[in-house]
């Protein structure tokens, strides 16, 4: 005899949406914690400035939140993102947070367990490719936080996102 079990849900989308958004939240406040100049020259051990790794983090979440409604397998870009002041890289960074907002709305909870091929490269289910865009943004927050207390700046609570 077989039994069948159903999954349980931990968490609904819209408290994994909440949680992404905290991070976002808290790497804004890392980017505005940087004096401006340090922001886009400063770097440790030959890594690269912060503001490359938030340009980066800014060419995964809505461009690839826009690829998997649309269901396209669209190439990893920075192209045409180049802010050259802090101000400007704010802009940006709360431009993204909304079409994260908007294209994750358009994603149906049933939809998250279907694999899409993110940025052609890999192939796993939305809800992984979720995880991974917050994943990189912690470790890319962490070289922030290392860069800022190199700089004898406090950088903002970790938990207080």
């Amino acid at each position: 005899m077989t039994t069948a079990t159903a999954q349980a849900t931990v968490i609904g989308k819209e408290q994994l949406l909440k949680h992404w958004q905290g991070h976002r939240n808290l790497t804004r406040r890392v980017i505005e914690a940087f004096p401006e100049k340090d922001l886009f020259e400063f770097s440790v051990a030959g890594m690269r400035p912060f503001s490359d790794l938030a340009i980066e983090l800014l060419s995964i979440g809505g461009p690839a939140l826009r690829a998997i409604v649309d269901r396209a397998a669209t190439p990893y870009s920075e192209e045409g993102i180049a802010p050259k002041t802090k101000e400007a890289l704010l802009k940006l960074w709360d431009a993204e947070t909304e079409t994260i907002n908007t294209y994750f709305e358009r994603i149906p909870e049933e939809d998250f367990s279907q694999t899409f091929n993110l940025f052609g490269q890999y192939e796993f289910p939305i809800y992984q490719n979720i995880f991974y865009f917050i994943d990189n943004e912690i470790h890319h927050r962490g070289q922030g936080y290392v860069y800022l207390r190199a700089l004898n700046i406090q950088p903002p609570f970790f938990w207080e996102r």
